[in-house]
This record gives structure tokens, sequence and C-alpha cells, in this order.
């Protein structure tokens, strides 16, 4: 129950195969609300928030335990053995792809299949990678953040949502969700998520991996997710014709369609327990 409490976990579908949806940087779990729901009828959906995000229990957060992506994989793992989640299919937004990578390699045994969405290893670019930004950009995002909270919000929503114009109640609501994160958790955050570097666990992944990319993508490039595609055995990559880095909330039917033929193809589908 303390698990259950901490991350605010929400279930609903008949049971039967779990579907955990880990949200991104800045997000909660309602940012699954145009795709999770059409998993509901088939599958036990799993929501939650990350601690220190959405209405998860901010004391439970320990700089200590979040220092690294492995605390939030520690976490993970310890709600499939609270809810006693087995053959789990786990979806998850940006920095969440590598937190479920990690988990999936802590625990293969409780995993059946991972769907990344906009997944990168290592976001500044090093000899024969490119991540899309360098360490003075991503310095100065860090700073910017450390001086000027409301800056930081306003300057990163756009990036992330991509064609603001098109989008702006997007933006809105990502700029929202970023003001409604404690400060102090959101700067350990951000510099846990841009300064860490996971492309050496991505080649020890066992299940069957979707990755789902947005083709103007100007926070994890094409290019990135098909780093990701290349080191993980087995896996396959979808590249949506659409901009920013949150498909689930621009494009979600595609976004759906792309996972439920994924699964088609790649996991069986246990029923109710």
């Amino acid at each position: 129950m303390d698990v259950i409490r901490r991350n605010n976990i929400m279930l609903s579908g008949p049971g039967g195969q779990p579907m955990l949806f880990a949200h991104g940087y800045g997000c909660d779990q309602s940012m699954w609300r145009f795709v999770a729901p059409a998993f509901a009828d088939r599958y036990k959906v799993v929501l939650f928030d990350h601690v220190g995000a959405g209405r998860s229990d901010l004391s439970a957060y320990d700089r200590v335990r979040y220092a690294s992506l492995g605390g939030y994989a520690a976490d993970v793992i310890e709600i499939c053995e609270a809810l006693d989640l087995r053959h789990v299919v786990m979806v998850a937004h940006s920095v969440s792809a590598m937190i479920a990578v990690l988990a999936s390699i802590r625990a293969p045994d409780r995993f059946a299949a991972l769907v990344l969405l906009g997944p990168s290893p290592r976001y500044i670019g090093a000899e024969g990678y490119d991540g899309g930004f360098k360490r003075a950009d991503i310095e100065q995002l860090l700073e910017l953040q450390e001086s000027n909270y409301l800056g930081w919000a306003n300057t990163l929503a756009p990036l992330i949502i991509g064609d603001p114009e098109q989008r702006p109640e997007l933006v809105e609501e990502l700029r929202n969700s970023f003001c409604r994160t404690d400060p102090e958790v959101a700067r350990q955050f951000a510099a846990v998520t841009f300064l860490s570097d996971n492309r050496d666990d991505l080649i020890h992944v066992r299940a069957p991996t979707l990755i789902i990319q947005s083709e103007f993508d100007s926070i994890a490039s094409t290019a990135v997710g098909r780093y990701v595609h290349e080191h993980i055995p087995g896996s396959e990559m979808v590249v949506l014709p659409v901009s920013g880095h949150c498909p689930h909330l621009s494009a979600p039917q595609e976004t759906i369609a792309a996972i439920d033929a994924f699964l088609a193809r790649h996991v069986r589908q246990i029923g109710p327990r």
C-alpha cells in the first residue's frame, strides 16, 4: 500500500496482462489520457506518477535514491512486485524509456515487451554519437532552470511539444505541469535526465522492443532513435510523420496503431487471472 500511495497508482481494465505506462520528465500520468484508454478493454492498465511528479508522495523523495535513473527503475520494479505484475508491457516516454530499459534488465522475468517513445540514452553528443546537444547547451539549460525557473519552463515547453503555434494548448499544459513540480525535485531530475549515459545498457535488453519516433523531434532526433534501435537486439522502430517529442499527445491514434501492430506480432496476450 505504501508503494501505491507513493506513486499514486491508478488501475483500470479487466485484469489479465498488465500495461504499465511511465510518463516523461516534468509530466505526470495524465499525459497518457489519449492512449491508455484504447487498451483498457483488453489489458490491466497501470498508471503512476514518478516520485516528485503529479500526485505522488513528495515526502518519499530521496535525493540519494533519485540521484540516478536507477532509483526510478527500482520504483518500477517495486510497483510490479506490489501489484504482482508479470508479463508486463511497459510503455515509456522520454527519460522513462531508459528507466524501462534499466528495470527490464534488472527484472527480466517481469517484462514481456517494451514500447519506448522518443528514447535517448544520452542527450550530450560524444565521439561517434550525435545526442543532439552539446554539453554547453545542457549546462546553459540547467543554469537557466536554477536562476529563472519560469523562464526555463517557457523555453523548454514549446521545444518539447514542437509546432507550438499549431498546438498552443499542449504547450500551456506542459508549462503548467513544469510549474506544478517542486523546483528542487525538477532541478535534480533534469540534471539526472540530461547528464545520464545509458548507451552501454541497451545491448542487455532482452524483451521485444518497439521504438516510436517522431520524424521531427528537437529533444531526441531520428538519429538518436535509430541508435537505440540498432543497439537493442531485435528491436523495431516506427517513425511517425509528426513534430515534437510527445507523439502520444500530438498523434495519439498513430501511436496506438503502432503499439497495437507491434503487440500483435510479438506478445501473446494473457487473459484475466
